[in-house]
């Protein structure tokens, strides 16, 4: 639906009811395939805000404690973003204390994609890499919801931006790799994935070698 975009998050809720969950339907049925292993990450300008006003919403603070520098925005951008982040706050109120109402309200649509996939990732018992700020920020939403909606999720990779660290350690995910990667298009989770390929086969190897 890159045609129909979300809302401004300081004016109005990013989606309505309908398209939010008519979103995570989507997100749960790219998983319907079935996978061993499913890599999450965003693709989007602006979702580091986005992810930032999440977090505010979830575990509190104001923007300038969430925001970073995202895809290399300066001091003044920086500001920016955090302004953004207290704005959109200030509008929706009492209202993001849901963790799910917080996703439809400010989290936009790929948020409510991926939400949708870690659930039915959960559902079908299929193994989560999380990968950035936007999807770390998602998998929150989840945990708010219920405490054992993580439990098959493992954390990729920690990008550059100082919110997706602190809601690591929110979560108690720690992260695989810590190579710097700036963005959350799935690459720290592509680069895990041959690492968690590597670790079944060297176990599965083990396994065979001790029944012998």
């Amino acid at each position: 639906a890159l045609d129909v975009p979300t809302g401004d998050i300081t004016e109005e809720a990013a989606l309505d009811e309908r398209g939010c969950a008519a979103t995570m339907a989507f997100g749960m049925e790219a998983v319907a395939g079935g996978a061993d292993l499913i890599c999450l990450g965003d693709l989007g300008v602006g979702n580091s805000t986005i992810a930032a006003a999440l977090c505010a919403a979830l575990f509190g603070g104001a923007g300038v404690d969430w925001v970073g520098p995202g895809s290399g925005a300066d001091a003044a951008m920086t500001a920016r973003k955090a302004e953004v982040v207290d704005r959109a706050l200030a509008f929706h109120g009492d209202s993001l204390s849901d963790p799910l109402e917080a996703l439809r309200r400010v989290g936009g649509r790929e948020f409510a994609a991926i939400a949708g996939a870690i659930l039915a990732a959960r559902m079908q018992k299929i193994p989560v890499l999380l990968d950035g700020y936007a999807a770390t920020a998602t998998a929150a939403v989840l945990q708010a919801v219920s405490p054992a909606a993580l439990d098959h999720c493992l954390l990729a990779s920690l990008s550059p931006e100082p919110g997706q660290a602190k809601v690591a350690a929110r979560l108690g995910l720690r992260p695989l790799l810590d190579l710097g990667v700036g963005h959350g298009e799935g690459v720290g989770a592509a680069l895990v994935a041959g690492l968690v390929k590597a670790a079944a086969l060297t176990s599965s190897g083990m396994a065979a070698a001790v029944k012998t």
